[in-house]
């Protein structure tokens, strides 16, 4: 597999160097050279989970990997079920909190940790990743324990859920945490210029397990085609999913998706009151505002880093920016959806439910809608108690977590003090 810098074109990598890298020169995005595609489409969407996502990773990486070493990848870590469940009149919900953190980010994670640990080898690395809420918690749980690779893990503090927090924030060993002073933005910004320098790159090892590695973006891809493989076969090709966007790294996945073949008639990225990407698709101008702190942290996040992905997903394939429908979803209107789903018998948490009310907004004749359940309802547990009136038991993963003390350090959003605590012996 090849990939090139979207920055620097001329600068071209193999997938274990994109991996390994992170990102390009001068912070360039990798992607992909040639996009694969399937001829038979419908024969692929009656496997079953596993079986179809080795067959669609093999499609980018069984000639650099070996189809054996790719299948050998892929069932050691999807051992977890994404189930498409109806959560309301034409409304289905792609759980995707399954997994061992109860959040989407387990899939991309877990894939990108063990190809990172075989491609490295005995090469000592530094996991710097920066996480709006449940990123942290995925990548901390996935390199738990792994030799030779420690992590460190950026977020924004007082910004992120308390039970999001004890997640990732209690587990020690080869896993620190930085509570930045700043919103998401900043810690991302701060992961970029780590990347800029080069004696520290080398001095430490550096690589990401942000949705920037593309191996995490691959993985993704898997789950879109089995939402509509569990769709009724006269439905699949009337599926609208909407995506519940804040580094837009979840929609370059569902592109990727379409992009090999996959029936998706159309796809929304529903964003909180954090609308870059919406604003930018009705106007044409790019403009970032401040972050606004939400319900929905984890989509606070006004420079999206995946959006060059998207616009060269959208070249590749000649399709129109209008491919993407954008939506901005209010506190309001969230906390209202968080209720109506709640009220027809589904148990929904923030950042669902703004995908939720951005179908509702656009379904049209037979469409039929798909939204992504992208964490546990009880990661969010003070939110969703106050508006639905409850007092949501916590899964066992999370009641373990609860009662841990914190592990994290606090730091001002400057890039000396990062470089000295990266350097900082442990």
């Amino acid at each position: 597999m090849e990939l090139y810098n979207l920055k620097h074109p001329q600068q071209k990598v193999s997938f274990s160097q994109a991996v390994r890298q992170g990102l390009g020169r001068d912070r360039g995005l990798f992607f992909p050279s040639q996009l694969p595609e399937f001829d038979d489409v419908d024969a692929l969407l009656e496997m079953d989970f596993v079986d179809r996502s080795v067959a669609i990773l093999s499609a980018w990486l069984a000639d650099e990997l070996g189809r054996d070493n790719v299948e050998s990848l892929v069932r050691d870590a999807f051992t977890f079920a994404c189930p498409l469940v109806a959560a309301s009149d034409h409304q289905y919900c792609l759980e995707l909190f399954h997994g061992p953190t109860l959040a989407f980010k387990d899939f991309g994670a877990r894939f990108l940790a063990r190809a990172l640990s075989q491609l490295a080898g005995d090469e000592k690395l530094t996991i710097l990743t920066a996480t709006s809420g449940d990123t942290g918690a995925a990548v901390a749980d996935a390199f738990f324990g792994l030799e030779n690779i420690e992590v460190v893990i950026l977020y924004p503090q007082g910004r992120i859920s308390p039970l999001q927090e004890k997640m990732f924030c209690t587990l020690g060993g080869n896993i620190r945490t930085v509570a930045v002073q700043g919103s998401f933005d900043d810690c991302q910004a701060l992961v970029k210029q780590a990347f800029e320098d080069e004696e520290l790159k080398q001095a430490i090892g550096l690589n990401s397990a942000n949705s920037i590695n593309i191996a995490r973006l691959l993985a993704q891809i898997c789950y879109y085609f089995e939402a509509i493989a569990q769709l009724p076969a006269a439905q699949r090709r009337q599926a609208v999913v909407a995506v519940p966007s804040g580094n837009f790294g979840n929609l370059t996945a569902g592109l990727l998706a379409k992009s090999m073949g996959l029936p998706v008639k159309r796809f929304i990225a529903a964003t909180n009151s954090n609308d870059t990407v919406p604003r930018y698709l009705r106007s044409g101008h790019w403009q970032v505002n401040p972050t606004v702190a939400t319900r929905s942290n984890a989509m606070d996040v006004s420079a999206p880093n995946n959006w060059p992905r998207v616009e060269a997903l959208c070249r590749a394939n000649s399709w129109p920016l209008a491919t993407i429908e954008g939506a901005a979803v209010s506190e309001r209107e969230c906390e209202l959806q968080l209720q109506a789903l709640h009220q027809q018998g589904y148990l929904s948490e923030p950042h669902a439910a703004i995908a939720s009310r951005a179908l509702s907004c656009s379904l049209k004749g037979d469409e039929v809608g798909v939204f992504l359940g992208t964490a546990h309802p009880a990661k969010f547990k003070e939110s969703v108690d106050e508006l639905l009136d409850l007092d949501l038991p916590l899964p066992e993963a999370l009641a373990q977590a609860a009662v841990k003390p914190l592990l994290s350090d606090a730091m001002a959003a400057d890039y000396d003090q990062l470089r000295s605590y990266l350097l900082k012996p442990e």
